[in-house]
């Protein structure tokens, strides 16, 4: 099974979400899991793929060819994608994924976790996307769609689209529920 994790790549963040992030590629790589993510080798992004890869798992980066060029590509993928933008990369990722995870992240996660809800709404696939709310980094989001919904901007419900896990235990849940 392949999960795609969508997530920061800021080093300069709480280092709880770095130790719970750890916890999660242990996990999925001493599960036999497949991390499909963005492949950089910064932040959650850098934490998820070497505790993967160090675990057992298998990790595809999908990689905008601009962070290649700066760089900051992660040594410990087992298969690089090279795409030339952040559209492709995001479009790449779903394609090869059979559960979407969200971090913390920032503008790029927002991004990212929009994009597949609205392709959701749309019919396009009937992937969820788990938010992992780690110390409640989701709450604000959560509200803030809640009142979208109270105001019939949002077709269907909020919950037809993500699922909230707030512990490692609760994403194992999810995941091995749809893995059924």
């Amino acid at each position: 099974m392949r999960v795609a994790v969508f997530c920061s790549a800021n080093e300069a963040i709480d280092e709880r979400y770095f130790q719970l992030t750890e916890e999660l590629g242990e996990w999925l790589g001493t599960n036999g899991f497949t991390l499909v993510y963005g492949g950089c080798d910064m932040g959650l992004m850098r934490a998820i793929g070497q505790s993967v890869h160090r675990h057992g798992g298998r990790t595809i980066g999908v990689v905008p060819r601009i962070i290649e060029k700066g760089g900051r590509v992660a040594d410990c993928l087992d298969v690089e994608i090279p795409v030339d933008n952040l559209s492709e990369r995001k479009d790449l990722m779903l394609a090869k994924s059979d559960i979407v995870i969200a971090l913390p992240g920032g503008i790029g996660t927002l991004d990212e976790i929009f994009t597949v809800a609205a392709a959701h709404t749309i019919g396009y696939h009937d992937k969820r996307v788990i938010l992992y709310n780690m110390r409640g980094f989701w709450d604000a989001a959560l509200r803030m769609l809640d009142d979208m919904q109270s105001r019939g901007m949002i077709r269907g419900r909020v919950s037809d689209f993500f699922d909230i896990a707030s512990s490692l235990e609760e994403v194992k849940a999810i995941i091995m529920k749809q893995k059924a």
